[in-house]
C-alpha cells in the first residue's frame, strides 16, 4: 500500500488495512494544517481546544490557501500518474476550521463536491489537546510537550491528551475509514501531532509479526507501547507537506 501525508490513507479493497501492501493499487495520503489568519503573524498560537479550533478566525490565511492549492495540485498529479479515478477518492478531515478550510480547497482543486459523499469530517482526526495551560499560548512551548512524550508517551500534559490517548481515537478513525471506504484512496487532512502519531502506529503495525496480524485493532494495540509511541517526532511534517506514509 502506498501512502502520503497531506492527510490521506488508502484502504485495501479486500484485506485489512496494512495487509498485502504491495498488492493494492492505491495509496494513503495525509496533510498537516497550513498557515492560518492567526499563525501568519510573528508567533504561533496553540488552538487545540475544540471550541477555539472551530472558530472562523482560525481559517487559512491567503498564503495558507495557496499552500493548500499547491498540495491539491500535487495530489492530483499523483492520482493521474497512478491512473486513480476521482470517483475513487475520499477526503477525511478534522473538524477544526483550518483543516476544514484546507479540505475545501483541496476538494475544489480535485473538482470534488465538498458537500457530497466523497468528503467526510471525522472528529477523531482533531488536533491533539495539549491542556488548558498551553491553550492560545506560543508554539515555542511544543518542545516541553515533546520532551514529556519521549519520557512517557502514556503521561498526559496537565488536563490534556497523551500520545496514547491520541492513538486510541486515531484507531477509531482508521477502523471507520477501512470499513466505509474499501477500494478508495483516502486523503486525511489533520494536524501535526496527530499525523506524526498516525504514521508512527501505521509503520509499527505494518512491521508487526504476531498472532493478530490480520486484525488492525489488535495490531495497533500490540504496538501501542512506550518504545514505539515515544518516537513520533521522527515523523515530523513540514507545513502543508504531502508525504508517502507506508
Amino acid at each position: 500500500m502506498l501512502s502520503y501525508v497531506l492527510g490521506l490513507a488508502f484502504l485495501p479493497q479486500s484485506s485489512p488495512l496494512l495487509i498485502h501492501l504491495t498488492t493494492t493499487p492505491y495509496g494513503l495520503h495525509n496533510k498537516s494544517h497550513l498557515i492560518t489568519n492567526v499563525n501568519q503573524s510573528s508567533f504561533y498560537l496553540y488552538q487545540s481546544n475544540q471550541e477555539n479550533g472551530k472558530l472562523e478566525q482560525y481559517k487559512l490565511a491567503p498564503e495558507g490557501i495557496k499552500q493548500a492549492e499547491l498540495a491539491g495540485e500535487s495530489f492530483l498529479k499523483v492520482l493521474k500518474e497512478d491512473n486513480i479515478p476521482l470517483e475513487n477518492v475520499r477526503i477525511c478531515y478534522s473538524p477544526f476550521s483550518r483543516t476544514t478550510h484546507t479540505a475545501q480547497v483541496v476538494a475544489s482543486v480535485l473538482d470534488i463536491s465538498f458537500e457530497g459523499p466523497q468528503c467526510l469530517v471525522l472528529d477523531d482526526l482533531r488536533e491533539r489537546f495539549f491542556g488548558p495551560s498551553y491553550e492560545l499560548k506560543s508554539h515555542d512551548k511544543y518542545p516541553d510537550i515533546w520532551a514529556l512524550d519521549e519520557k512517557d508517551p502514556f503521561m498526559q500534559p496537565e488536563g490534556g491528551e497523551s500520545v496514547a490517548d491520541v492513538v486510541s481515537r486515531l484507531t477509531n478513525a482508521l477502523i471507520k475509514m477501512e470499513s466505509q471506504f474499501q477500494g478508495c484512496m483516502v486523503l486525511v487532512v489533520s494536524h501535526g501531532d496527530p499525523l506524526q502519531i498516525f504514521q508512527t502506529i501505521l509503520n509499527a503495525a505494518k512491521d508487526y509479526k504476531g498472532s493478530c496480524e490480520n486484525d488492525l485493532t489488535s495490531r495497533i494495540q500490540a504496538v501501542k507501547i512506550p518504545s514505539v509511541l515515544s518516537q513520533h517526532r521522527n515523523f515530523a511534517l513540514q507545513t502543508g507537506e504531502l508525504r508517502s506514509v507506508v
